[in-house]
């Protein structure tokens, strides 16, 4: 069974997300949404919630779960049985990045795979950083993430629509 995962922070998570965990679960047999808990990182959702809206956002995917994990990627993935890393490129630079994570990884554990998948055209300019940023000043957020999660996220800043 090929278990794959589909690293980040997801803060907050994004029709980008969606379409690579959408795309990513047709090449391996299970996929696992690792959601990062980095408390270095000053999160918009807790953990609990980033989880909770993954799980609502991929309920129609049968091979997908949600999990959560903090140290190092590699020893979660021992965890789980992954052997296979997701991650999505939106241009030139997320690769440069992603390479020299991808080949640490493979230093650390000569059976993991990394996987680069491009971002669909729809969503290559999206971010969790640019959802946040339109909507810290109220801006329409309607086309960078779903509906159920627009009034939650304008929430964090104390806004209404």
């Amino acid at each position: 069974m090929k278990v794959g995962i589909y690293p980040g922070s997801f803060d907050p998570v994004t029709f980008g997300h969606l379409d690579i965990i959408e795309r990513s679960a047709k090449i391996v047999d299970e996929l696992v949404v690792g959601v990062l808990n980095n408390s270095a990182k000053n999160s918009l959702f807790s953990l609990e919630e980033r989880v909770s809206m993954i799980k609502e956002m991929t309920a129609h995917i049968p091979n997908v779960r949600v999990g959560c994990f903090e140290g190092l990627l590699v020893d979660y993935m021992k965890e789980i049985n992954a052997t296979i890393i997701i991650r999505g490129l939106r241009a030139v630079t997320d690769f440069e990045y992603e390479l020299q994570i991808a080949q640490a990884n493979g230093v650390q554990n000569s059976e993991i795979e990394t996987i680069f998948l491009t971002s669909s055209l729809n969503y290559s300019y999206l971010s969790s950083t640019i959802v946040k940023e339109f909507a810290s000043y109220g801006g329409d957020i309607s086309k960078f993430v779903p509906e159920q999660f627009i009034d939650r996220i304008y929430a964090k800043y104390n806004i209404t629509r």
